[in-house]
């Protein structure tokens, strides 16, 4: 069947946003293949502590040839576009001025909330195409009741991708196709499979794609380095809620909330980093307990389900990607603001992180943990 629709798929180089080009194709739509070219792989390399292969990592030269390979075996016209210097300033400098200040950011949120969708949506429109398709694991419909489009999780609930979405507009939303939502990860392999996708068995991504290694600490130095810049001095006092000194640290972008290792303190049980103070340059640890919190408050906030929040409402909030969403009641606590109560107080509640309230399978919306 023949669609008169211009579809622009959202190419990573993976099995998932490949698949779904081949699904499309096969469903009769035309389509031209985007890849977004976001970080310099060799950018850093043989800098102290960073490697020279961008194997494993997002976005690296292999994906976009493997992407380019894949239009090609599709018979799709293809495109790479290059938004490096965008990419560097809403969301590598973010991070890096987020962590310096000691908060623990989230930068593929960043960069959906920021740029990819943004970016690719206006490109698509450039070329013709009024709609997007990505390999996400998620899926959103239009409640014609409530008159907004609805974020949901996905049937693979291990894939499940809607904690990075949560920034998505309605207007994004309403011009974005999930053609994975309803699939689970084998399910698409085989697919690929069937569609004759050589990287059928590719590995999906495990790292940031301009952290190798997930070592933060490495990519900090050798990032201002390039700059002609050193990381400042943030060394101060590691100190318990009670305000006594333990011992001192190097400084505080060295730390995250929940962390155990690195602390350097004597002690008959182990301290967990409970809280970072920036402007005081202090480090507050204590026992495993302490990390607790029975409430977060969230800033910077963005609506789905619902066009604002209005009184309190019962719902199940994510403070991380892999954590189990836990019953709380929110309620606006300030301009742009919410405060989650907790029913059972939750573990590890860090500043920088995002928020992100579910209602069952919907996401009601989220914001930046404070």
């Amino acid at each position: 069947m023949t669609q008169t629709e211009t579809i622009a798929v959202a190419m990573s180089g993976g099995v998932d946003s490949s698949t779904v080009a081949a699904m499309l194709k096969a469903e009769g739509y035309t389509l031209v293949g985007l890849t977004l070219q976001l970080w310099n792989q060799r950018r850093l390399a043989g800098r102290p502590g960073m490697p020279e292969s961008s194997e494993g990592r997002c976005c690296s030269l292999d994906d976009v040839y493997d992407a380019r390979r894949v239009a090609e075996h599709l018979d799709i016209p293809y495109y790479v576009v290059n938004q490096q210097e965008r990419f560097e300033r809403d969301v590598v400098e973010p991070f890096v001025r987020e962590y310096l200040s000691g908060r623990t950011p989230v930068p593929c949120t960043l960069c959906n909330n920021h740029l990819k969708f943004a970016q690719l949506l206006d490109t698509a429109r450039q070329i013709g195409a009024e709609r997007i398709a990505t390999g996400h694991y998620a899926r959103n419909e239009y409640d014609a009741v409530r008159g907004r489009w609805i974020l949901k999780r996905p049937a693979d609930s291990s894939k499940d991708q809607t904690y990075f979405l949560f920034g998505l507009t309605q207007q994004q939303l309403s011009r974005t196709l999930f053609p994975l939502g309803n699939y689970r990860k084998p399910d698409v392999r085989e697919i690929a499979r069937e569609q004759g996708l050589a990287l059928a068995q590719k590995p999906d991504s495990q790292e940031i794609c301009f952290i190798p290694g997930g070592d933060y600490k490495v990519f900090l130095d050798a990032y201002l380095a390039e700059r002609g810049e050193s990381i400042p001095d943030t060394s101060g006092e590691l100190v318990t809620t009670d305000g006594e000194v333990v011992g001192h640290h190097g400084g505080i972008h060295q730390f995250t909330v929940g962390q155990r290792k690195g602390l350097n303190v004597s002690s008959p049980s182990p301290f967990y980093v409970l809280n970072i103070n920036g402007a005081e340059r202090r480090v507050v640890v204590g026992r495993s307990e302490e990390l607790l919190s029975g409430a977060l408050r969230a800033r910077t906030l963005n609506w789905i389900s619902i066009p604002e929040l209005s009184g309190e409402m019962r719902v199940q909030v994510k403070i991380r990607h892999r954590h189990e969403p836990a019953w709380a009641t929110i309620t606006c606590s300030g301009n742009d603001e919410v405060t989650a109560t907790f029913d059972e107080a939750q573990r590890a509640v860090t500043p920088g992180q995002a928020a992100v309230f579910y209602d069952g399978e919907e996401v009601v919306g989220g914001g930046w943990i404070v």
